[in-house]
């Protein structure tokens, strides 16, 4: 893998895997209330209702659960086995129908054309080949499908923000999560959108929006894309 491994410590989701659901794990409350913020933008892109949607690193489950709410048909793939345990159960318990698969993006466990909408968030910056994932992606996704992302830009700004204050100094995420050489700028994310067959949409911010009542972040659309930023892409139609 790239960068420093230690850096970008994946074995924090099987980590809190047990206490995913219960709220009483900060960093993982942050990762929740982020999905609102993310949904309010996707949802203008989107009529989720009937589609086949894949969750890539779905982690225990919030944004699956978010979309199957919408009525859409939700698989979630991650490689944490234990947070993907920790989704199956939560799912039952709520009586919704998720597909939970345990696998990576780099080489997708899914049939040509199977998914009308991949959604990746908080994601690509953590993979060992984005040019890999997005070219699974593109495979998976039926002719006209939306891939949905976020990610973190690379620049002095993102990484003060998201390694020094977010995992250093306020602890809303534990140290090493993120290595920043993974960190990924718009343009060259557009280019390699394009390279795996894609026409990039819009891309637009995401940050901090308030307060909870229990002091946690609120998030949603911001206008600067300097740190976190969210985007589309579709794959052509068939002629």
């Amino acid at each position: 893998m790239p960068g420093d491994k230690q850096r970008n410590d994946l074995t924090i989701y099987d980590a809190v895997a047990a206490s995913w659901w219960d709220d009483s794990v900060r960093w993982v409350r942050t990762l929740k209330n982020m999905v609102p913020g993310r949904l309010s933008w996707f949802d203008r892109h989107i009529d989720w209702r009937g589609k086949a949607v894949l969750d890539l690193g779905c982690a225990g489950g919030f944004m699956a659960e978010a979309l199957a709410a919408r009525g859409a048909e939700v698989t979630g793939l991650d490689p944490a086995t234990e947070a993907i345990e920790a989704a199956r159960a939560h799912a039952t318990a709520a009586g919704l129908t998720i597909r939970y698969d345990v696998g990576v993006g780099e080489a997708l466990p899914y049939p040509t054309d199977a998914f009308d909408a991949v959604v990746c968030v908080d994601v690509l910056e953590h993979v060992a080949s984005v040019d890999r994932v997005l070219a699974e992606t593109a495979r998976v996704l039926r002719p006209g499908g939306l891939f949905l992302f976020d990610t973190i830009n690379r620049n002095p700004l993102a990484r003060l923000a998201t390694i020094t204050m977010a995992e250093d100094v306020l602890g809303l995420l534990p140290k090493g999560t993120h290595d920043p050489a993974l960190f990924i700028r718009p343009g060259e994310l557009r280019r390699g959108l394009q390279q795996a067959g894609f026409a990039p949409g819009p891309m637009t911010g995401l940050g901090p929006r308030g307060l909870t009542r229990r002091g946690d972040f609120r998030f949603g659309r911001l206008p600067s894309t300097a740190i976190l930023y969210m985007g589309i892409a579709r794959l052509p139609t068939l002629p």
